[in-house]
């Protein structure tokens, strides 16, 4: 097999994996009022059991960065994700609180670690390539919620089990996740991690760090609040305060099926100081807007702007320690959590003292921080792209079969 094919099939098992995540991590989050009611966890209960996911993930994010030290990231993604899998299986398998808190530990110690390892694996493809291909394999993610959260829809309305809903899932994934990730590739700078970030390397990703911290203060803000700032502010009915979400996630995926193209045509930076002011365009719609179908315009706005930043911070701490990406990554992974642990009680304590069109203002000031780090992106010549790539490496180094 060549090297390009090799890479090529590597991208598209990464791709898929990317993929499987996101069709997991919907038919949880969407199914949480059922998981709920399954195991009597009380409104006063639940914030404990969402924060512990993340929490979770957070560490395992960091054991990661530990762990590549010795095996390959591909190893790593290649256990974690059927243990996603099958703890998303044991979330509705369960009868009483102590099941549940297992399995969602668990499902937060592994979604941690296959976080950190596919973004590991993703920047480093995209160094063999030589150009942007981050943003795609974040459009898979989007792609896989949208099935998610539209599986999760169905077998809420067939009022199906929890366990009878997620089967179907896990039966059909877990093999093809298997067969799929015999062909991960790791190439050599992205797989031997000798140097660490040095003295200055925490200052330097200090900077992405925050920035993936307020994208994520934004996307929960969405995720958490869209419904209930639809129906309650804007005086939508229920049934089309569920539409925002779906919105969202659609424009994300056709935001991020494109924004390689963007990238290799103008950079990552002008990229993400163009996604930065079309999100805050859109937080200052959904603040403002005098009805239902302005609010979800703003949503859309958000939707086509906050997607590009995420990927491309992945992208730039890979740019930014060529020999030691691998622990960026991991460390800068525990901003995703951080910003989703942050975004939601900020949003709802702001609504609650004052007013949830102000509080929509508040993740717009906290996006807009990425304008003042946009530096941290890359140059202008940083574009992967047409005149810019480099040479394909010819050792493609540790792949989906090496353990």
């Amino acid at each position: 097999m060549t090297v390009d094919a090799r890479l090529r099939r590597g991208r598209v098992a990464l791709g898929f994996s990317f993929f499987v995540q996101g069709v997991t991590f919907a038919l949880l989050v969407t199914r949480i009022p059922a998981i709920q009611d399954r195991y009597g966890i009380s409104d006063g209960l639940l914030p404990a059991f969402l924060a512990a996911v993340p929490v979770l993930a957070g560490a395992a994010s960091v054991a990661t960065e530990h762990l590549v030290k010795r095996v390959a990231p591909s190893t790593v993604l290649r256990w974690a994700q059927p243990l996603v899998l099958l703890s998303l299986l044991g979330v509705g398998a369960g009868s009483q609180m102590w099941h549940v808190a297992l399995a969602l530990g668990a499902f937060g110690l592994s979604v941690g670690a296959l976080d950190a390892s596919m973004n590991m694996i993703g920047v480093s493809l995209q160094r063999a390539y030589g150009r942007s291909i981050m943003l795609g394999f974040h459009a898979a993610y989007s792609l896989g919620g949208i099935l998610g959260a539209s599986a999760a829809w169905a077998g809420a309305h067939w009022h199906l089990d929890l366990f009878v809903s997620y089967l179907p899932a896990v039966v059909l994934l877990l093999p093809l996740v298997l067969l799929a990730s015999r062909d991960y590739v790791v190439t050599p700078s992205g797989a031997v991690q000798e140097k660490g970030l040095g003295a200055g390397g925490g200052k330097l990703l200090l900077p992405l760090c925050l920035v993936m911290a307020c994208a994520y203060i934004g996307d929960s803000t969405v995720a958490n609040w869209s419904a209930k700032y639809l129906q309650d502010v804007l005086g939508s009915s229920e049934q089309l305060a569920t539409v925002p979400y779906n919105v969202y996630m659609v424009t994300t995926l056709l935001g991020r099926a494109v924004g390689d193209l963007g990238v290799r045509r103008f950079g990552a930076a002008p990229v993400v100081r163009g996604g930065t002011m079309v999100a805050a365009c859109g937080f200052v719609v959904v603040a403002a807007a005098p009805g239902a179908w302005v609010g979800m315009l703003g949503f859309t706005l958000l939707g086509i702007g906050l997607c590009v930043i995420v990927p491309q911070t992945f992208a730039a701490a890979g740019r930014l320690f060529p020999g030691a990406s691998d622990t960026a990554i991991a460390r800068l992974n525990i901003f995703n959590y951080v910003g989703f642990l942050i975004g939601s009680p900020l949003v709802g304590g702001i609504g609650d003292a004052w007013s949830y069109r102000g509080a929509m203002l508040v993740p717009m000031v906290l996006v807009m921080i990425t304008l003042f780090y946009a530096g941290s992106f890359g140059p202008r010549t940083a574009r992967y792209g047409v005149g810019h790539e480099r040479p394909r490496v010819v050792d493609v180094g540790r792949g989906g079969n090496e353990v």
